[in-house]
């Protein structure tokens, strides 16, 4: 068979399952290639694949007998600020696909070097501005061992929403130690669940940054005490912890509570860094986009202690 991938996003990241459906038809003998709508000719099989729901959708013809389109894009739409997942559009990928190990060559570039996959699936805290409660369930759960998607690269890239809520994040932790790859966590640490040992084991992971996420105020009580349990187990510098901070998720200002959460972590030694919620919807020049501009920039924030003193400076420039 003739079989074509469209990579809908773009080859800014490599595409998981276009990788996987790569690896399971070469294995039949098939012939892959990127589909080019004035070079590939007539296909037998072309997969359209979409992460991302803003992403417009393939604009040229395909000239294939089968086109199948999937992929979280496809499947998610923004109503009112807030994504909607569409359960009659998603699709997932047949078990022996889903279990294959990825063809990296098709991104040579991109996966040099670099294993990209999930040990885990689902997430418990479903979050009204994420999907993965309603795409993969809110009970985390252990999908793959590292071997699966992992052969002695240097860089791991892991796409788990939540691995500490598996139940068998001892285990799974104990593999990213022992690969001695540099893991990247893409999704993010959910401090929530921190405990000492789980802090001990994340300390072992050779790691650049690990990122964490404050989303809300209101958990200081509960979040504080988890932060600082970590900072105390952990040998990095307060520039290779990050912490992302949703602002303007309420209301479309700067409230004292985004300023005392930026604060505090800054003060017991982490990067904070600002997401905007429904970012494309505020004008340029609002006070939200500077509190961003300032704590996003590592330069500008450790040498300019205030969101006031910041704003004073750029009255004076």
């Amino acid at each position: 068979m003739r079989i074509g991938l469209i990579d809908v996003d773009g080859h800014n990241y490599p595409n998981l399952p276009l990788m996987k459906i790569s690896a399971w038809h070469k294995a039949k003998g098939d012939h892959v290639e990127w589909y080019s709508p004035m070079f590939s000719g007539h296909m037998d099989k072309v997969y359209m694949s979409k992460v991302f729901s803003f992403t417009e959708d393939y604009p040229y013809f395909v000239d294939a007998d089968v086109i199948e389109k999937g992929g979280s894009g496809y499947c998610i739409s923004m109503v009112d600020g807030k994504e909607v997942f569409d359960k009659s559009k998603h699709k997932d990928l047949p078990y022996e696909i889903e279990h294959i190990y990825p063809d990296y060559s098709i991104y040579p570039e991109e996966t040099k070097d670099t294993a990209y996959g999930f040990l885990t699936r689902g997430c418990p805290r479903n979050c009204s501005f994420c999907h993965v409660a309603q795409k993969e369930g809110t009970c985390s759960h252990k999908v793959a061992d590292l071997s699966e998607f992992w052969k002695d690269q240097k860089y791991i890239e892991l796409l788990d929403p939540n691995i500490l809520a598996c139940a068998e994040w001892k285990d799974l932790l104990q593999q990213l130690i022992d690969s001695k790859a540099e893991v990247n966590f893409s999704q993010g640490i959910d401090i929530r669940l921190m405990t000492e040992e789980k802090a001990k084991m994340l300390s072992k992971i050779r790691t650049h940054n690990i990122h964490f996420a404050w989303d809300r105020y209101e958990d200081k009580d509960m979040i504080c005490p988890k932060f600082e349990l970590f900072r105390a187990n952990s040998k990095k510098n307060n520039h290779n912890l990050m912490v992302y901070v949703l602002c303007g998720d309420r209301e479309k200002r700067v409230r004292e509570e985004d300023l005392y959460r930026i604060n505090w972590l800054r003060k017991v030694g982490y990067a904070p860094y600002v997401m905007l919620y429904d970012k494309d919807h505020l004008p340029k020049g609002h006070e939200l986009r500077k509190l961003q501009r300032w704590v996003n920039n590592p330069f500008i924030f450790w040498k300019c202690e205030t969101f006031e003193e910041y704003l004073k400076k750029g009255e004076q420039a």
